[in-house]
Parts: structure tokens; C-alpha cells; sequence
């Protein structure tokens, strides 16, 4: 089974959760954490991968939380999913590997290769055609028809 994690479904439903709620300023963790129900441990881990990324900023103190660090039609759905899990790859081999060359000694004559670096791309190609944006535009047509 290919599949994104949890880590990676859950980064993405908080920061659609900031997109749709940040507009009166920064969405407490335990607020996200309530509607997403995801625990609020889980939401501080995501958001310092998502901060290291640039893609979110922490706000501390009093009416703290979090909000997009740049506008939600310029962050792709594949931006947040990479910052917490990393490239995408359907298959290891299609990793690089920045010092030890490819990962798999059969690369270069694998018949395979080729169609697995095709669909991991494939699958960043559609993970980037969607934005933040878009996703809180299709939350908020849920919310109307729900």
C-alpha cells in the first residue's frame, strides 16, 4: 500500500484549520487540536516541522498560537506535506542520496526505476497543484452544504 502517514494527513488537515481561522489573528494549538481531533502534543510536533519549513509561525503568550507564515494561496498542499515527511517517493530507490550516490546498486539497469520515479512525481505534481487556498475554499463549501 502506497500511502501518505498520519503525520502528514494531520499537518495538512492543522494547517487548513489555520487558513480557515486565522484571519482575527493566531489559532491556539488546543483549538486546532479540538476541531481536528488530534491531541495537542501532536499538533506542537507538527507545527515545529511546519515552522522549520517556513510554512507556519508560533506565536507565544497570551491569544498565542499558530498562523501561516505567507499567504494560503502561495502554500501547496505538497509544501506541507514534504516539510513533515520528507520527499516523496513511492519506493526508496528513488531517494537520492546526497553522498553515497543512488540508493540501490541496480539504478542504472532497472527496468522499474523509471516507472516508480514516474508516479512519485506524478504524485508531487498533484500534491503541488493544490493549494491551502484551495482546500479551505472546499472546507468552507463542505461547512455550507453540511
Amino acid at each position: 500500500m502506497i500511502r501518505i502517514s498520519t503525520r502528514g494527513r494531520y499537518a495538512l488537515r492543522a494547517m487548513v484549520d489555520v487558513a480557515q481561522h486565522g484571519d482575527s489573528g493566531p489559532v491556539s494549538r488546543q483549538d486546532i487540536a479540538e476541531r481536528q481531533e488530534i491531541s495537542t502534543d501532536y499538533v506542537a510536533q507538527l507545527f515545529r516541522h511546519l515552522q522549520a519549513a517556513g510554512l507556519a509561525e508560533g506565536i507565544k503568550g497570551p491569544g498565542g498560537g499558530y498562523r501561516l507564515a505567507r499567504d494560503a494561496a502561495l502554500i501547496r498542499a505538497g509544501d506541507v506535506v514534504q516539510a513533515v515527511e520528507g520527499p516523496v517517493a513511492v519506493v526508496h530507490c528513488i531517494l537520492p542520496c546526497p553522498d553515497a550516490g543512488p540508493s540501490c546498486t541496480r539504478v542504472d539497469r532497472c527496468v522499474t526505476h523509471p516507472l516508480w520515479k514516474q508516479v512519485s512525481e506524478a504524485v508531487t505534481d498533484v500534491l503541488d497543484s493544490v493549494t491551502l487556498e484551495d482546500l479551505r475554499d472546499q472546507a468552507q463549501r463542505l461547512d455550507a452544504n453540511g
